[in-house]
């Protein structure tokens, strides 16, 4: 990934971190159109999941949820957490009016395309 294009992984806000939250991993690709964010979110349904942009921030929570059957209790659990927080700086170079989510199989999607400003172009060179 290159400066221009850069994601930056941002704090949590002081209200979030009053709350403790598992941090999904997340990869980021870039190609020459915008990058693309795979998060992995097991046990997250997608109504449970909430994406925003605000200003040059990406935010993403969800909420875990995994059934449990009603006369079962768990004798050892690994993940006591039930939310997933993430939060990403987006560069001015990515147009965030144009971000784009799907979510399937417990992996969210999100895809954010270069403004046009910052695709690239060929130029036309004339004769002269």
């Amino acid at each position: 990934m290159n400066t221009v294009t850069q994601v930056k992984d941002k704090e949590p806000s002081a209200v979030a971190r009053n709350e403790p939250a598992l941090l999904p991993p997340v990869d980021v690709i870039e190609d020459a159109s915008g990058i693309t964010l795979y998060a992995d979110l097991p046990g997250v349904s997608r109504d449970q999941l909430t994406l925003r942009v605000e200003g040059d921030q990406l935010s993403l929570e969800a909420a875990l949820v995994l059934p449990v059957p009603k006369d079962m209790q768990a004798t050892h659990a690994e993940v006591n957490l039930s939310q997933y927080r993430r939060a990403f700086t987006l560069s001015k170079e990515l147009d965030a009016d144009q971000v784009s989510a799907e979510m399937s199989q417990g992996v969210l999607r999100v895809r954010i395309p270069k403004a046009a400003h910052a695709q690239p172009r060929k130029i036309a060179v004339q004769v002269g």
